[in-house]
């Protein structure tokens, strides 16, 4: 996968799943512009990939604001001429229940993962279009967004908002040559550990353990570098008739997630009143009624 000549921006890329990406990016030969809201974690990230052969540089920033959003596509011109990748993975969770999530909870996970994504590719997007040469919009969604998950109202709202922005933004951005998908990893980070049925698996990482043939491909659970293979395929020209859509990748597994669809429909003249809804439910739309939350299966027995 050759990608000399293009430019990437890597929003959250201090470490885990970011960093894995841009380490990707770089060794596929993209120059990347390494951001995390930490000086010194973003200095870091850029000297380890510029240690290992690629061409990087940090850039602090805050994602989230207009103003964070220009300054990463400014910090990518000017020191490389353009700008052809946009990943947007930068995120916080501040997870509990609906009844006990304050204002400040729902706020700040909203602004840097839902309008993160909005300003940064906004800005991208603006550059690319001046160029005229196309260019890569990566969004990181999760499952969380696709399916829900207990106690993450903020996080799941906003990672569903994201996939929307992939739908939306393909159709929009088309004419341009601009590919807009939604990545839906699953792997060991800081943010995983936080489920219970995974947090074994990122404990044993973690120990030097290797993970389990079940964690791989029944649960699609690995390594941040697992998952990185995916951004850097979308990220080149094998993926440019590749757009509009949510794929997902972890351990083992590459699969590619539906949009959303009417399952079943029912019908009446003149319209449904409360009474004939009650009536008809239990033999038509209710008999198909949809799961939420991730159903991960159990591990084998030992």
């Amino acid at each position: 996968m050759d990608l000399t000549g293009k430019v990437a921006i890597v929003t959250g890329s201090g470490r885990g799943l970011g960093l894995a990406y841009a380490r990707e990016l770089a060794a596929a030969g993209a120059k990347v512009v390494v951001n995390d809201v930490d000086a010194a974690t973003a200095e870091a990230a850029a000297k380890e990939i510029t240690d290992a052969g690629g061409t990087a540089v940090a850039e602090v920033a805050a994602v989230g604001r207009t103003e964070a959003a220009e300054a990463l596509v400014a910090r990518a011109v000017d020191e490389f001429g353009r700008l052809d990748v946009l990943v947007t993975n930068a995120g916080v969770l501040r997870d509990k229940v609906l009844w006990k999530m304050s204002d400040d909870d729902f706020d700040t996970v909203i602004d840097v993962h839902l309008r993160g994504t909005f300003t940064c590719a906004r800005a991208a997007v603006r550059r690319m279009r001046e160029q005229g040469e196309g260019g890569r919009l990566i969004l990181i969604g999760s499952p969380a967004g696709q399916r829900g998950n207990f106690g993450q109202t903020n996080y799941s709202a906003a990672k569903a908002g994201i996939v929307g922005f992939a739908r939306t933004w393909a159709m929009e951005l088309e004419r341009a040559n601009i590919t807009v998908n939604a990545v839906i990893p699953v792997a060991a980070t800081a943010m995983t550990e936080t489920i219970p049925a995974l947090k074994p698996y990122v404990d044993a990482l973690r120990a030097g353990e290797p993970m389990p043939p079940f964690a791989r491909t029944a649960l699609a659970f690995g390594t941040p570098e697992d998952a990185a293979g995916l951004v850097a395929f979308l990220a080149s020209d094998a993926a440019s008739g590749v757009t509009g859509q949510a794929i997902g990748i972890g351990g083992d597994r590459l699969s590619l997630w539906s949009h959303p669809q009417q399952v079943v429909a029912a019908y009446a003249d003149g319209g449904w009143r409360p009474g004939a809804i009650a009536e008809a439910w239990p033999t038509t739309v209710g008999a198909q009624l949809q799961t939420v939350g991730e159903n991960l299966p159990e591990p084998p027995a030992a």
